[in-house]
């Protein structure tokens, strides 16, 4: 069982491949964690000046 060699498309999708994962885990979830830990936040803060108030008010 010898491993053929690599032909240029498929070094060419396993590059893009790659680059895919590297975006997605260098940028992608890092972002997307931001914002949504971000957007939770605002939504906590907002619905404490508006609906419930500060905790322990009371």
């Amino acid at each position: 069982m010898s491993k053929q060699p690599l032909t240029a498309e498929e070094k060419r999708e396993k590059s893009d491949e790659s680059l895919a994962f590297i975006t997605i885990a260098v940028v992608l979830f890092p972002l997307l964690s931001v914002i949504l830990i971000g957007g939770y936040g605002f939504i906590v803060w907002m619905l404490q000046l508006f609906v419930f108030g500060p905790p322990g008010h009371g």
